[in-house]
């Protein structure tokens, strides 16, 4: 076992602080081939963290193409490519202007389950107009590095100028759905409202139309795209195709960070029930159950910030098969958390103390890729046996 001394001047310079064999790219640092001495200890095996890429700003999602590059947002609205685990020095073209206000701008980035034969990708942003900004969720496609076909397929409503809790993650279902998040921009009773957009799941067609089958497209003055509701603001989702669940991490105010199970037209509660008080230690509501509200499978006091979350259905990490992952903004690790009949069961802290982790995310070929703010970089965890 590693001395935990040792152990953190080793994430320290897988993390950046010493800068090897660096190529300059311009944005403060750059390629890199940095890679722990010695491989990691955790509960079930060790790994190497490999520095791929320091110097990002703000990054926030990342997805991989059929042709095996992978493209990678940063919030101020910019998408960079990288092929073979390098920067390439080439950013995507023509995204539309962000609304770059606290956590409002570019957000997550996803290619159809089908990109081979359809070439769209989706991307959720924060996007300016009269009275503000809104979540909104576009697809396009490529020709070369040119963003074309550019399509807005829904926009949140109401615009607010407030420059906090956008969401927003993306993800598909085995049916080609496609559900993304919206935070309630701080307005709390925005979340249990089905008049408006925020603090909400929705549900769409991947076209933008709204499904027949959502839960409220029958319900008077609601919005049909919800399919679920009373969240705060949930910047993780992720899904196990295996046993059609949906996962979704969010943010509590002070304490009260949840990991839910996302079901159709339940109610998570924000804020009428919830498990952190506010920030000025103020209360927010006495209530941590309510009868046709739903408990989450766990909550963190202290809160972790969390953001991100994978579902592991790699190879490469047999002893992960099944384990959720997610970043800790705050608490700076990566959060390995074992199920037991889709329930929370156990979890690991990774990598301590190693930036803020805004995304975790698997590739095509099973590795697992971490971003990091502050700062910003893009590593990868490569099993030592």
């Amino acid at each position: 076992m590693i001395p935990q001394k040792t152990l953190r001047l080793l994430i320290a310079l897988a993390a950046g602080t010493l800068f090897l064999c660096c190529t300059g790219s311009g944005r403060g640092g750059g390629n890199t081939s940095l890679r722990t001495g010695q491989p990691i200890p955790s509960e079930s095996g060790t790994f190497y963290l490999d520095t791929l890429y320091s110097g990002l700003d703000n990054p926030w999602g990342m997805a991989w193409l059929q042709d095996g590059r992978m493209l990678v947002t940063e919030r101020k609205g910019e998408i960079l490519i990288f092929e073979d685990d390098r920067y390439s020095g080439e950013k995507l073209k023509g995204f539309p202007q962000t609304y770059e206000r606290g956590q409002g701008g570019l957000l997550d980035i996803q290619p159809h389950p089908h990109y081979a034969e359809n070439g769209w990708i989706y991307a959720t942003y924060a996007k300016p107009g009269a009275g503000g900004g809104s979540t909104t969720l576009i697809r396009f496609r490529l020709s070369g590095n040119d963003i074309t076909d550019l399509k807005t397929l829904y926009e949140t409503t109401p615009l607010s100028t407030a420059g906090v809790h956008f969401g927003s993650r993306i993800i598909f279902d085995n049916d080609g759905y496609l559900y993304f998040s919206t935070g309630e921009r701080g307005a709390k009773e925005h979340a249990q409202n089905l008049a408006n957009d925020m603090g909400k799941i929705h549900r769409l067609h991947d076209d933008g139309r709204i499904p027949a089958d959502n839960p409220f497209v029958d319900t008077p003055l609601a919005k049909p795209s919800i399919w679920s509701y009373g969240h705060r603001n949930v910047q993780g989702m992720a899904y196990d195709s295996t046993h059609n669940v949906i996962y979704a991490t969010e943010h509590g105010p002070r304490g009260g960070d949840e990991l839910n199970i996302i079901e159709k037209g339940k109610n998570y509660g924000w804020p009428v029930i919830t498990y952190g008080i506010d920030y000025s230690g103020a209360i927010i509501s006495v209530l941590t159950e309510k009868e046709g509200m739903e408990q989450p499978i766990h909550y963190w006091t202290p809160s972790l910030a969390t953001c991100g979350l994978l579902f592991y259905t790699g190879d490469k990490f047999a002893g992960w098969q099944g384990n959720l992952f997610a970043g800790a903004l705050a608490l700076t690790h990566v959060a390995r958390i074992e199920l037991r009949n889709g329930n929370y069961a156990h979890e690991e802290k990774l990598l301590q103390g190693i930036g803020r982790v805004r995304h975790i995310a698997q590739s095509a070929d099973g590795y697992i890729y971490v971003l990091t703010e502050g700062p910003g970089m893009l590593l990868k965890l490569i099993p030592a046996e």
